[in-house]
């Protein structure tokens, strides 16, 4: 019989694989089959066991998965309470290895997987507040400063507290040091074996000495480096093999084995003992080990601190308090206590608070925090503002439109946590390596110490041992799991920086592979400003301002670009106010057509050739004629139809963006293709290609066009990226290999790209593409040193270059080395952070 069960807690194929295990070890279980994406097990059983048995069985296995039937509510708060590290703090936190994926935990600790410390993701929401307490009474805390209702003391700003980032650090630090003070005693006993006539054997004799280094060793072991052999615990009770694994091993073998002979001395051969009668003791390479894999865990972690340093200042970004208006009076009130519909003073200098637009004065803005462009902008009243951009030397006041989770710098900081924890599809060949790695690893020091003992000189049980302590030490597989996240984290924070935002590693990697891409015309290429510059008219029955009125009332109920700027240029030329006397009903849009309604009863349609023939009006040779007059100078052209009757038309024009040209011609110049698909008619998309030097483009594009397109290139084998900002764009960035939305579109094409640029021009694409090169390169170079390390150290800890040469490596040169091993990549990663986009 067969049965379909759900299980909770996979995050990974190493969960699926566990648990798929553990499921077919029950008695009775004929096969066991997981589902990871349906988060399914179908288990083929002889006769019906009881649930209870599979729930018994995850049970004993850790806790962290739980299974129950199909559709039944269940409640695993006690597989969460598994899953949560202990410690304190708040945020989220997960492995910098990504070893569960996106899975996150809610307090600090270690990773279950790999054993390695978890990071927290930075948080804007906790960092904008600031509270104000009595220095007398701790208890009282407030939002805004002021005196103590207790003792009347003035009350003081709240320190932030440290991050767990930091507190990790710190506690880290000071095990670090405590290790060193006991560990570099232990270390000149040691050493002092090799001074003739050593002097401290005139104070002691070498037995006694060597409990001297035992004693001293225990707050190394049992406090400072614990974590280390808890780890190592988990990783093989869990069959999860990491570094720690190898770390455990060897330095608790050699420092049990030097316990061991110190108590039970005649239980070892001559060749174990030294002049004196004692056993050689291990206790400085157990501890000095431990030491400098405590070091290499402090430096891991202060350099953990850089690489999220994007993030931080973006955070610094969002100011503490802004200046509210309220019946004609200010006040000062903190970021979080501002509604939707706020007016807001932004003095001269000030962060701006919030997303919203100016409602009265204008300013120059600088909006280099986020756009990376270092040219203030200027901004006139109804021009959008963003929170943490600085304003200029001009007061202004604005009305908060976006606030909280909601504003332009929370959304980008989101992103880039979000894609610093995502994993690159590079990232399954380190996966990969590592899951064979270290029971590889534990063989060979089998191996070596098996050779030794065979071939090696006397005493061969000393360099056997030795040899193969050093091979479990200096083959830690950490460095090559580091090599992927850190550029990836760092390189997502440099793109935010710049303007990039990233929204998972998989488009990184996808964007470096590139080679075609298609553009969209409006609001990429141009500005996306549109303003009209004529009205014009067919045949003498309606004159141009009842042509006016009827392309007014119609457009008055869109929110498309060009029909702002239509209602705009009616608003004008009807002094100021925008009824245009006309009642419009039943209005719609015709996605890449046009628009249609019902006009004082009368059926108006207004959009492009396509939009004529959808509404069964007839276009006339002179007509387009007429219109091509202006589509060949770049400008696009609408046509009104009123009862099935051409009418009218609007010539709107859009300025191409000044580094459109320039971007282009970057991206050509790398390789790329770029092709522009538009919408509108082929006379105006041959005026913008000419100006751009375009030789591939296509007019006249719906979106299931564009769709098509983007199909038929990839069927070809090409790599294509497409660029677009609006809701006719967004089936053609879904279905592309990298979708890039530009900044100041539309909230759909946003979503359905997997990269944004938030000044919204072409030239953001060459610094995505930039980054993207920059950061598989690193990668690359990251898992080449680490790979290289681990082929080249793993060979000489095993002491082939004795025969020859006469070298050996140490445990505690292999210790030190494996730690700056996992350092480097971290610095080689951090050098992104100067890589000019």
């Amino acid at each position: 019989m067969k049965h379909t069960y759900h299980i909770h807690g996979m995050t990974c194929s190493g969960c699926r694989s566990h648990v798929e295990t553990t499921l077919s070890e029950v008695e009775g279980v004929s096969q066991a089959t997981v589902n990871l994406e349906k988060a399914e097990a179908t288990i083929e059983m002889e006769t019906h066991i009881p649930i209870e048995k599979f729930q018994e069985a995850l049970k004993n296995d850790g806790g962290r998965y739980t299974i129950h039937k199909l559709g039944e509510q269940h409640h695993h708060s006690e597989a969460k309470k598994e899953e949560k590290p202990n410690g304190k703090g708040t945020g989220t936190f997960y492995c910098p290895m990504h070893c569960e994926g996106d899975k996150t935990y809610d307090k600090p600790g270690d990773c279950p997987v790999c054993g390695m410390d978890l990071v927290e993701e930075q948080n804007l929401a906790t960092s904008a507040s600031e509270q104000w307490t009595c220095p007398m009474h701790p208890e009282i805390v407030k939002d805004e400063a002021g005196s103590c209702p207790i003792c009347g003391m003035d009350l003081v700003p709240m320190k932030p507290d440290q991050s767990a980032e930091e507190k990790t650090y710190i506690k880290l630090l000071r095990k670090f040091w405590l290790a060193v003070v006991f560990t570099v005693p232990i270390f000149l006993i040691a050493m002092s074996e090799m001074i003739p006539n050593n002097p401290l054997y005139d104070l002691m004799q070498q037995k006694y000495w060597n409990w001297v280094q035992f004693a001293l060793s225990i707050p190394v072991v049992f406090y400072a480096t614990w974590m280390f052999f808890e780890r190592a615990y988990k990783s093989i009770k869990t069959w999860n093999l990491n570094m720690f694994t190898l770390i455990g091993i060897g330095s608790g073998v050699a420092w049990l084995f030097s316990v061991f002979g110190m108590f039970f001395p005649d239980f070892f051969p001559q060749q174990f003992k030294t002049e004196f009668g004692a056993v050689h003791v291990y206790f400085e390479a157990a501890t000095v080990i431990l030491t400098l894999v405590l070091m290499g865990q402090v430096l891991e972690a202060r350099a953990h601190g850089k690489t999220n340093s994007a993030i931080k200042e973006l955070l610094k970004l969002a100011p503490n308090k802004a200046i509210r208006v309220k019946d004609g009076k200010e006040e000062e009130v903190a970021i979080d206590k501002i509604q939707l519909g706020d007016i807001l003073r932004v003095k001269p200098g000030d962060k701006i608070p919030v997303d919203g637009s100016i409602t009265d004065g204008h300013t120059t803005v600088d909006e280099s925090m986020i756009t990376g462009e270092p040219i203030p902008v200027n901004k006139v009243e109804n021009d959008k503002v963003n929170s943490g951009t600085i304003n200029g030397n001009q007061s202004f006041l604005m009305k908060a439109e976006k606030v909280g989770a909601d504003t332009l710098l929370s959304q980008i900081v989101q992103m880039v946590n979000t894609a610093s924890r995502s994993r690159a599809p590079i990232q399954k060949l380190a996966d990969t390596v590592s899951g064979y790695f270290v029971p590889i690893v534990v063989l060979v020091s089998i191996i070596t110490f098996g050779v030794w003992v065979f071939f090696g000189p006397e005493p061969v049980y000393v360099y056997a041992f030795v040899n193969a302590i050093a091979v479990l030490i200096i083959a830690c597989p950490c460095a090559l799991g580091l090599a992927t996240p850190m550029s990836i984290m760092v390189g997502v924070g440099k793109g935010a920086q710049n303007g990039v935002l990233i929204k998972n590693a998989e488009a990184l990697e996808r964007m470096d592979k590139v080679d075609t891409l298609i553009i969209d015309k409006t609001g990429t290429i141009t500005e996306g400003k549109p303003t009209v510059e004529k009205i014009g008219v067919f045949g003498n029955d309606f004159s141009e301002k009842e042509v006016l009125q009827y392309i007014v009332s119609l457009n008055s109920k869109s929110e498309h670009p060009l029909a702002e700027a239509i209602v705009k240029y009616g608003k004008e030329q009807n002094n100021g106010t925008e009824n245009s006397g006309l009642n419009t009903e039943n209005f719609s849009a015709v996605t890449g057509k046009g628009v249609e309604g019902t006009v004082n009863g009368k059926k108006v349609t207004l959009g492009n050739v396509k939009m004529m023939e959808y509404a069964k009006a007839e276009l006339t040779s002179k007509m387009e004629t007429e219109a091509q007059h202006f589509q060949k100078q770049g400008k696009t052209v609408s046509y009104l139809s009123l009862g099935g009757k051409v009418i009218g038309y609007v010539v709107i024009s859009d300025k191409i963006k000044p580094t459109s040209a320039k971007a282009i011609k970057a991206l050509q110049d790398k390789g790329i293709a770029v092709i522009m698909l538009t919408g509108d008619n082929h006379d105006t998309a041959q005026a913008v290609a000419k100006q751009l030097n375009l030789a591939d483009f296509k007019a006249g594009m719906l979106p299931e066009n564009k769709l098509e397109e983007v199909e038929k290139l990839q069927k070809s084998g090409k790599i294509v990226a497409v660029a677009g900002d609006g809701i006719n764009d967004a089936p053609a960035l879904a279905k592309s290999d990298v979708g890039i939305a530009m900044g100041t579109g539309t909230d759909v094409a946003i979503e359905s790209a997997m990269i944004t640029l938030v000044k919204g021009d072409l030239h953001g694409i060459v610094k995505a593409r930039n980054l993207s090169d920059s950061v598989m390169k690193n990668i690359k170079q990251n898992l080449f040193f680490a790979l290289a390390y681990n082929t080249l150290g793993i060979p000489i800890a095993a002491g082939v270059l004795f025969p020859v040469f006469g070298l050996l490596l140490s445990p505690m040169i292999a210790a030190l080395a494996m730690s700056f091993s996992s350092v480097s990549v971290i610095v080689n990663s951090l050098r992104l952070r100067n890589v000019k986009l």
